[in-house]
């Protein structure tokens, strides 16, 4: 039977340096280290200390979990914990993306992992998940798959073109920075996802004078255009943590604006 082998520090060090476009002496310089002592540690040559491998990780930019692959890598326990985000010592972050989500009304909002999977929500979602089938947003649902499947918002979107774009150029982003399986994986099903016959593929250039990509959707009640920024978390000492986003949408226009607050007077939020 075979045993797969542990990864080993040396390669795994290369590759993240590979994938900062770095070379030996930028990384060394940059962590107050040796060319010579990095390209050994590379090499599997010589040992680095702890210290060592998590002031590279630093420089770096390499996530959390990670780190604390590269530390079992090179015969160090993890330095960061990861815990369940329904465990005790998450309690006071699930009250803060509650309060964020909430404070948010009457515009969407979701708290999504490093996959995209959206683990909470606002009420204001369901207005932008209402048409949504049930398979989609079973287990809160993917923001990726939301977007771009053909029975998600794809079928509603009236610039689909240009958020396909958008949307698959940020995922793919992520492919390249982190090099996970899962995303990859993730960016693989939905950019094979068949677009909507009729709607236009080509997302054409982007509006010179605009400053982001909307999203336009059409709703039972009127046309809606929103723009959504993403907060993280600031310092995390927690894996589960560091890969914990809210992105919240906004109404680009007075129409959506006002569409949203006279649904929340309503109370046609919908719930969660």
């Amino acid at each position: 039977m075979e045993t797969q082998e542990p990864p080993r520090i040396g390669p795994l060090l290369r590759s993240w340096r590979r994938r900062r476009k770095l070379s030996q002496l930028d990384l060394a310089l940059r962590a107050d280290s040796s060319t010579r002592h990095l390209s050994c540690v590379e090499t599997g040559r010589a040992r680095p200390s702890r210290d060592f491998v998590l002031r590279l990780a630093e420089h770096l930019d390499i996530p959390l979990r990670d780190r604390n692959g590269l530390l079992l890598a090179a015969g160090y326990a993890p330095a960061y914990r990861e815990s369940p985000l329904d465990s005790d010592r998450m309690a006071m972050v699930r009250s803060a993306i509650r309060a964020m989500l909430a404070g948010h009304e009457p515009y969407p909002a979701a708290a999504i992992d490093r996959i995209w999977n959206i683990v909470d929500r606002n009420d204001a979602m369901s207005l932008l998940l209402g048409t949504v089938p049930p398979h989609l947003t079973e287990s809160g649902g993917n923001v990726m798959r939301l977007i771009l499947h053909p029975e998600g918002l794809a079928s509603q979107c009236l610039n689909f073109a240009q958020v396909r774009a958008h949307a698959l150029g940020r995922l793919r982003h992520q492919v390249e920075t982190t090099g996970h399986d899962d995303l990859r994986k993730l960016y693989e099903e939905v950019s094979a996802y068949p677009v909507p016959a009729d709607l236009d593929a080509d997302p054409g250039p982007v509006d010179p004078t605009g400053i982001v990509v909307p999203l336009r959707i059409r709703t039972p009640l009127g046309d809606m255009a929103f723009f959504s920024t993403i907060a993280t978390f600031g310092a995390p000492a927690d894996v589960t943590l560091s890969e914990l986003a809210v992105e919240s949408f906004f109404p680009m226009d007075e129409q959506t604006d006002t569409l949203l607050r006279t649904l929340a007077a309503l109370g046609g939020g919908g719930g969660r």
